[in-house]
């Protein structure tokens, strides 16, 4: 390939591409869907294609380049005018958490666990599942979060100051996982195995199988998550 023909490819791709993403619209990178992802890698790596492989021919490249477009825009439209059509492109937001309760069913098939949850929690700043009311993952791969209203953000409108409780730890810590015991995290908390069993039969729960998660609140309080859904 002679040096003329590669810069015409670069600046007949660069134009092509240029004209295509304007026709397509523009979409911040937060609110890409999975479907735009794979899109804009497909575009991009027939782009590449066309400057740099000598066997794809400049036409059948700009053909390929526009059909992929052309098939975006189309499924970009149906997304728009179909609730069906969303459903089938870009799914549907996830109720991780619901009423405070984790849906472990939920979890599974948005193919997330425990430690990715609370990291995403984390990164809402809220660092117990004990203060959130919902959580919904969101179809861009983000987690909304609404707290429970004694943890909400104090707004001019609240008249009251809320009480301080005091604090026997300095975070939540998880101490049950799926049925399995962190004795790491008890023993960091210089809590034993007794006690642990002891609060959970104070809640009703004999066999820590039943647990999906429970964490030791700041206040030395147990939050406990059981393993069984209740979807009302």
């Amino acid at each position: 390939m002679s040096m003329y023909e590669i810069l015409i490819r670069i600046l007949l791709t660069f134009i092509v591409l240029l004209t295509l993403t304007r026709m397509m619209g523009r979409k911040e990178l937060s609110q890409m869907t999975f479907f735009n992802f794979v899109s804009g890698i497909a575009i991009g790596s027939i782009g590449a294609n066309l400057v740099v492989n000598q066997n794809l021919s400049i036409r059948n490249g700009i053909l390929a380049l526009a059909g992929w477009s052309i098939l975006t825009v189309i499924m970009g439209f149906i997304d728009i005018k179909s609730i069906t059509g969303r459903k089938v492109i870009s799914g549907q937001p996830v109720i991780l958490i619901k009423d405070g309760q984790i849906m472990e069913h939920e979890m599974r098939k948005a193919r997330l666990d425990i430690n990715k949850l609370n990291a995403m929690l984390r990164e809402k700043k809220v660092f117990s599942v004990a203060d959130v009311d919902y959580a919904i993952f969101e179809t861009n791969g983000k987690l909304s979060v609404m707290k429970k209203e004694p943890k909400q953000t104090a707004t001019k409108a609240d008249t009251f100051t809320a009480p301080t409780m005091e604090s026997k730890f300095p975070i939540p810590t998880e101490v049950v996982s799926d049925g399995m015991i962190n004795m790491k995290n008890l023993q960091e908390l210089n809590l034993s195995e007794d006690w642990l069993k002891q609060e959970l039969s104070k809640a009703g729960i004999d066999d820590i199988l039943e647990v999906f998660y429970a964490e030791v609140q700041k206040d030395g309080s147990l939050y406990i998550d059981t393993k069984n859904d209740v979807v009302h």
